[in-house]
Parts: C-alpha cells; sequence; structure tokens
C-alpha cells in the first residue's frame, strides 16, 4: 500500500486534462503503440466529436522510479458544470487531485468549483500549469492567480506542456513524493465502495469500486449493503485501458467485479461491498444524492417502444447515475417519461446517447425546473411540468428555485455581461477584481433562466472569454403562469411552458411564429394560438392549401362559380373538424433553441 497512489485531474472545460493524461499513460507505458491516440481515455464516440469529456474515466499506470514500482491509479473527470456529479464520484475515491489551469486563460469558474469539491474532502491538491508552451500564455500572471487562490508557494508549481510532454515527468514524480499513500487494513472485512458501473450484454453488469479495507478474490461469496442480495464474484481485475483479470485486489487499490447481475436496479453507485460470511458493520460514507436541475419529458417516437425505452434508461442510468426518470403520459404523446437532468448539456447528451447507443428515436418536450406551489387549503406541491399546475383560483403563491451564480469575465465585456444576468432577473450580489483585467460577479437569479440559451448567450457576447459556475441556492417567492399552445383549439401539452407573467406575451408570439414555419399546410386552415388560461395572447394561422375548383369554368355566369366555391367551403369545414395536425419533431427542438 505505500508504493499505490490515487489521483484525479480536475480542472475547467477544455484547460487540457485529457492530453495530461495521455502523456502521462504515455511515460509509464501503460497502452502499446499500436492503441495510442489523442484522448486515448475518451472512449465514447460522442466525446471525441465534441472535444469533451463526459465520463470519468479510471485507469492504473505503473511506474518505476529509484528501483521501485508504484501503482498510480488514475481518474481523468469532465470539466463542464452539467458533469460536476462525475467529478465528485471521482474526488470521494482519491487522495489527491492535480489541479490543471490553462497559462493562456488563467483561472476560470469551474476551476474554483472542482477545487472547492476536493478541497471539501481533504484532497491533496498538486497545481498544475499547463500550455506553456503557447504564445499567448502569461505564466507569471497566472502563477500569482493560482498562489493567491491556494496559497501554495510559486516553486510548488508544475509548468507544464501536456501537448509537447515538457515537464510532464515532474508531475509523475510530485505525485510520488506529495500525495499520501491510501489508509486501510488488507486484514479487516471487505469494504469497496462502488463508484461506477458498465452494463455489458453478454456479461452483465460491471460495477467499479475502491476497496477501503479488507481484500476481495476472485470466487468470494460478497453481498450489496443496499438490498443485503449474495453474488459470487466470478471475475476480479484492474482496470488498466480495458478490463485486466486478477487474482485479487487489496485495500487501498481500484479494480471491477464481474458478477453476473443482469438487473440493474441491484446495482447502486455509491453502496458498498462486502463479504457474505464475515461482513463489515457499516456502509462507506458514499455520495450525496443528485438533485436534477432541469426536466423534460422523454417519449419514444413510435408508442410501441414504450418498454424499449424503459429499459434503455436503465442501462444508461447504470452509467450515468445524474440521470433520474419517472413514468408520465400526455395526450399528444402517449406514454414516456419525466426525466431530471443535471443541465442542458447533459439533457442533449443523453438524448443523444440513447440513439446512438440503444437505437432509441425520442422526442424532448420543452425543459423546465420543479416549482414549489402552495394552495389556498394550505397543500404543498411539487410540479415538474406546466399540466401538474392547479386551477388558477386553488394557488396561494409559487415558489422557483433560485442559484448562486458565479461569472468570471474580462473588463472589457464586464456591462454586457451584467446587462444579460439582470435581464434574466439576476441581482449583482458581489463583484471582485481578481486582476486588473479579470473580475468575478456573483449573482442570485432563477434557475429557470438560465435553462434555456443562457451559457451560450454569455459565450457569445464575451467573445468566449467568460466562464460560469452555479450551484441552486433555495427557493423564492414569483408569478408564473402557464402558457398553453393551441392548434385549432386543441391544447397540445408537450409544447406547454411556465413562464413568468412578465416575458409570457413575447414568448407566446415567438412560439406561434415559429410554429407557423414549422407545421406543415393541410387541406384546411390551422389557428395556432399561444394562451394563458382563457385569455389569447397571440395567433398565428397556417392558410390551407388550395385546390383551384373554378378552373374548369371557363365564361358563363359568376354564380356558377360561386357554387363550386360555397361546395369547397363546406368540404374545408367538415375537413377541420375530422382532420388533425402532426406536429413534427423539429417543432418540439425549434421550441428549445428559440432565441
Amino acid at each position: 500500500m505505500e508504493r499505490i497512489r490515487n489521483f484525479c485531474i480536475i480542472a475547467h472545460i477544455d484547460h487540457g486534462k485529457s492530453t495530461l493524461a495521455d502523456r502521462m499513460i504515455e511515460l509509464t507505458h501503460a497502452i502499446n503503440e499500436r492503441d495510442a491516440q489523442a484522448q486515448v481515455l475518451d472512449n465514447m464516440e460522442l466525446e471525441r466529436e465534441k472535444g469533451i469529456t463526459i465520463k470519468s474515466h479510471a485507469i492504473r499506470m505503473e511506474y518505476q522510479r529509484g528501483g521501485e514500482s508504484y501503482m498510480l491509479n488514475l481518474i481523468d473527470t469532465p470539466g463542464h458544470v452539467d458533469f460536476s456529479y462525475e467529478v465528485s464520484r471521482a474526488i470521494a475515491s482519491c487522495e489527491g487531485a492535480l489541479l490543471v489551469v490553462d497559462a493562456s486563460q488563467g483561472i476560470q469558474a469551474q476551476t474554483i468549483s472542482n477545487l472547492f469539491l476536493a478541497l471539501n474532502h481533504d484532497l491533496e491538491i498538486i497545481p498544475v500549469l499547463n500550455k506553456i508552451d503557447m504564445e499567448s500564455a502569461k505564466v507569471d500572471e497566472v502563477s500569482d492567480q493560482i498562489i493567491e487562490l491556494i496559497g501554495c508557494k510559486r516553486e510548488e508549481i508544475l509548468a507544464v506542456s501536456a501537448k509537447t510532454g515538457q515537464g510532464v515527468d515532474r508531475v509523475l514524480d510530485a505525485i510520488i513524493d506529495r500525495i499520501p499513500a491510501p489508509k486501510g487494513d488488507e486484514n479487516a472485512p471487505l469494504q469497496a465502495l462502488i463508484f461506477d458501473s458498465v452494463f455489458n450484454s453478454f456479461r452483465g453488469i460491471i460495477a467499479y469500486f475502491r476497496v477501503m479495507n479488507g481484500t476481495i478474490r476472485a470466487g468470494d461469496k460478497v453481498k450489496f449493503f443496499s438490498n443485503n442480495h449474495a453474488y459470487e464474484a466470478d471475475e476480479v481485475g484492474a482496470l488498466r485501458l480495458g478490463l485486466s483479470p486478477e487474482k485479487e485486489i487489496r485495500a487501498g487499490n481500484v479494480g471491477y467485479i464481474i458478477s453476473g447481475i443482469k438487473d440493474s436496479s441491484e446495482v447502486r453507485v455509491g453502496d458498498t461491498i462486502t463479504h457474505v460470511e464475515n461482513p463489515c458493520t457499516q456502509a462507506v460514507a458514499g455520495f450525496e444524492e443528485v438533485k436534477p436541475m432541469v426536466f423534460a419529458g422523454v417519449y419514444p417516437v413510435d408508442a410501441d417502444e414504450y418498454e424499449d425505452l424503459r429499459a434503455s434508461l436503465e442501462k444508461l442510468k447504470l452509467n450515468d447515475a445524474s440521470l433520474s426518470y419517472e413514468p408520465e403520459s400526455s395526450l399528444a404523446l402517449g406514454f414516456g417519461f419525466r426525466c431530471g437532468f443535471l443541465g442542458l448539456l447533459h439533457m442533449e447528451i443523453v438524448q443523444e446517447r440513447l440513439y446512438r447507443e440503444f437505437d432509441m428515436d425520442v422526442i424532448t418536450t420543452v425543459p423546465n425546473v420543479s416549482y414549489r406551489v402552495y394552495t389556498t387549503r394550505g397543500e404543498l406541491l411539487e410540479v415538474h411540468n406546466p399540466s401538474g399546475l392547479p386551477d388558477v383560483t386553488l394557488i396561494d403563491h409559487i415558489e422557483e428555485p433560485t442559484i448562486l451564480a458565479q461569472v468570471i469575465t474580462n473588463s472589457d465585456s464586464l456591462g454586457v455581461v451584467v446587462k444579460l444576468c439582470i435581464d434574466k432577473r439576476g441581482v449583482l450580489q458581489n463583484q471582485v477584481f481578481l486582476t486588473s483585467c479579470r473580475v468575478e460577479l456573483t449573482f442570485t437569479m432563477p434557475l429557470s433562466e438560465i435553462v434555456f440559451d443562457f451559457y451560450d448567450k454569455l459565450k457569445s457576447i464575451s467573445r468566449g472569454y467568460a466562464s460560469f459556475d452555479y450551484h441552486v441556492n433555495g427557493f423564492q417567492t414569483t408569478t408564473l403562469v402557464r402558457l398553453d399552445i393551441l392548434l385549432n383549439g386543441d391544447r397540445v401539452d408537450a409544447l406547454s411552458s411556465l413562464i413568468h407573467r412578465d416575458y409570457a406575451y413575447n414568448f407566446g408570439r415567438k412560439m406561434c411564429e415559429k410554429l407557423k414555419e414549422l407545421i406543415p399546410r393541410q387541406q384546411f386552415d390551422i389557428a395556432i394560438q399561444a394562451a394563458i388560461g382563457a385569455k389569447i395572447i397571440a395567433r398565428e394561422t397556417v392558410k390551407a392549401v388550395r385546390k383551384d375548383v373554378t378552373a374548369k369554368c371557363y365564361g358563363g355566369d359568376i354564380t356558377r362559380k360561386r357554387k363550386l366555391l360555397e361546395k369547397q367551403k363546406k368540404g374545408k369545414k367538415r375537413m377541420r373538424q375530422v382532420g388533425n395536425v402532426e406536429v413534427p419533431q423539429e417543432a418540439f427542438l425549434a421550441v428549445l433553441k428559440m432565441d
């Protein structure tokens, strides 16, 4: 155990975590040349396309120094705020963390957020200044920022270039010298924390764990604390680039277990594995349950695929513990699920993974957050979707979740960033100049205001400089209304949304205009209306495709033409009563991307 080191890499998005992991893997020869590629740990096709890490990835490396062999267990983590739950799980499994900061961009909001997560778990922090080979690198200025942030000495900061490999060997030496060896007793009863799991269609569920105390061997009878079910450990092993079977995994180490479990509900992230015969007395203090920020309905395009969608979501939840879902039904879309996500990027990734990994084509409804509704009878209701809102006469008041938002930007775009936050009902709490040209803003604002396009707008108005991070900060009373969309007088509940009264008129008008472009023309007029209760606030009409019934009338009395037009009018009236309007998938997606 003296020669084991467990550590993770934390940083803001795009500061070079995965590239640094590549160089370390190369230096320790944990991978052969044939398998080598850029971002080797990002093994999901989606991660490579978007250039971001979505999942935490664990790998074991062996490093020789001074005639001794050290075992380094690395967990590479995502940088985006939507995947912070992945980061918290990686941190709970480690004793130390590499804090990577981009020398050209400096400290960003997510750097600070992830750092505090690590400090709460008493991790040893090793500051690493990356991208020093770039012309725009500000080594001294960013070093000062790091010293101010974590209070380290200047010589403790490791300047490296993950791209060229310069200085990476010093990082490996610092991991061995500074990060403490794991504590634990190999002879005590087995106590292992599950930090991730994946579904394999041939072998069942593969659970990844970190052994706190004891030793787990292949063939042992083990049980999970949460359900008390007993299993046989068919195979245990180490997480190298692939799965590497071993006879035993001792205290302080990271590994995987295959026990032929097929039911995904039996394996929970944060659960404890112990022996059946000699169990430990208490579970490892696992991770707190994740709180979803954004809710949206997910429905199969074909109603017959409802059970397939349920199975797909179960398997996806194994790999993505921050996803939550429960069944719901809609008049327009049939049976589906109300899913909870950590943010809009998380929602987009889940939708894409369902399509790629499970071949599930789904419709996602307008995302919203959960509100607390206090009724005149003194009841408290939690409302996730617009259809759950009680009648206006029964509502006493509504509370919405608020967040404490932290924005770091350059002083040039300070004015436009403040204006954007105030337009989103934000209240400025604090403004601190980190350096002469970088400022940190703290706002309290409603969570519902950042759900749609806040992050995209922030990036565009600050030319990519501003970084954003947030955490939930309680509830506040608000004036909400339910905005319904009616097609020919029928409500489409999948397009309904809960919105602040001040913004309802503009939003309703834009929605009607957008739907007019997207709904295909029929043989009859389609009335698109936005309504609050019984009051119509906006209307657009998709005109009918008309057949020229008077084409055969040449000459003669006008009454001949009028007779034909009256006949057509009656037919259209009857068609409108029986015809139904199909809302295309693009219409649901367009509402999400509406400016």
